[in-house]
């Protein structure tokens, strides 16, 4: 297996990542990363491979868990619950529990409400001058929508995001001690928010994603109260940080490619919003546990090896799609890795599929002559990819 070096928190790398892709693509199917210590793929045909093989999870192997440390005790009493972390059959009831909830007339029932916050919160951005998109377009939407689909006050908008904020960190390159304890207090914090709400609901319940939950019930009963938790905090976290990144993302890339206002008619608009997601996805690496013995491309596995997928750079691969570096609107749309594939599939796709087609044809037919006033900037988020700010003229 060849090995390739690249620092994840390199200036370089964070504002494109996706040369390195390439250089490790030309290397061969699977190649060490060797600042993870991690055998990673951007190949389409590995990584769809990979991500659809039962053989393969999320969930750590019991024989490679290792105590967690004190301070970092209520994170993972948040996250060892979490249905992204675990395997079936767990993962199956609860994502099953979900579902019931989280059903596709619920979502598409929030398509006025999307356009009528997408038009308010262009209302609100500065009437002269430039303004950042993400701090006054991106960054709102999807937290205000995930909140009221909850059913959580709208009002505690910033706290959830810096809750969310603070818990996402622990999955960055940039990960530290101070990060760490930041984590821990935003999970406390936001489970103590969670619970208050769940005990509410019990009392009074609504037509809300956390009554539903609270209704929703299978053979082996419903969500345990740390279950109940864990899966509205993965809900708003999920719920809102990828669509954050792809409106910053795509508008960026809108923009800079001078994309023809037919890219978002309503007869082109989704095929528009796939082509964003393959282009420039907003989660760029996802790891996968081994289980047992399995030989991919040539090389063997053993339980307990762990092997990372590089969503975007199979999202770049030039087996699937035809100048793939190029950003085309008009491109037929077939099937990415931007949301994932198999049993992990994210549960949130079609939400932020809606809130992406709903909000970027409001926000480009109430500014027409946006444009881009500063150059884009994306924030040390790996292996995350997302703009820090977007400043755009009116």
């Amino acid at each position: 297996m060849k090995t390739i070096r690249q620092s994840p928190t390199d200036p370089d790398f964070v504002q494109n990542p996706y040369p390195f892709y390439d250089r490790l693509r030309a290397l061969g199917p699977i190649v060490r990363w060797e600042d993870y210590g991690l055998p990673v793929t951007a190949s389409a045909t590995v990584t769809g491979a990979l991500l659809r093989d039962r053989r393969l999870g999320r969930e750590i192997p019991a024989e490679r868990a290792e105590p967690v440390p004190a301070h970092l005790a209520p994170f993972h009493a948040v996250e060892d619950h979490s249905m992204l972390e675990l395997e079936p059959p767990r993962h199956t009831r609860l994502r099953g529990l979900v579902l019931r909830a989280f059903t596709t007339r619920r979502i598409a029932a929030l398509a006025p409400e999307i356009a009528a916050l997408a038009h308010d919160l262009i209302d609100g951005l500065p009437a002269d001058g430039p303004f950042d998109l993400i701090a006054g377009f991106a960054r709102p939407l999807p937290v205000r929508i995930i909140a009221r689909l909850l059913g959580v006050p709208e009002e505690r908008a910033d706290d959830l995001l810096a809750w969310s904020n603070a818990m996402v960190a622990m999955y960055q390159a940039r990960r530290s001690r101070e990060t760490e304890e930041a984590a821990a207090t935003a999970a406390a914090e936001f489970a103590a928010f969670i619970r208050a709400h769940a005990a509410a609901r019990r009392a009074a319940p609504g037509d809300d994603l956390i009554s539903h939950l609270l209704a929703a019930q299978d053979a082996d009963g419903g969500l345990t109260e740390a279950e109940l938790v864990s899966t509205c905090i993965l809900l708003l976290n999920a719920g809102h940080e990828a669509t954050v990144h792809t409106i910053g993302n795509g508008v960026k890339a809108l923009l800079q490619n001078r994309a023809p206002a037919a890219a978002l008619a309503p007869d082109r608009v989704a095929d528009t919003v796939e082509e964003i997601l393959r282009f420039d996805p907003p989660l760029h690496l996802f790891t996968r546990w081994v289980y047992e013995e399995i030989e991919i491309a040539g090389h063997t596995f053993h339980r307990g090896d762990r092997i990372g997928c590089l969503l975007a750079g199979a999202n770049r691969d030039p087996g699937p799609w035809d100048d793939p570096e190029v950003f085309d609107p008009s491109r037929p749309a077939k099937t990415n890795l931007a949301f994932g594939a198999g049993v992990h599939f994210c549960v949130g796709a079609p939400l932020a599929r809606l809130e992406l087609q709903i909000s970027l044809p409001i926000l480009f037919d109430r500014l027409p002559r946006m444009g881009i006033a500063e150059k884009p900037v994306y924030a040390n988020l790996y292996h995350f990819h997302g703009l820090e700010r977007l400043v755009l003229n009116r």
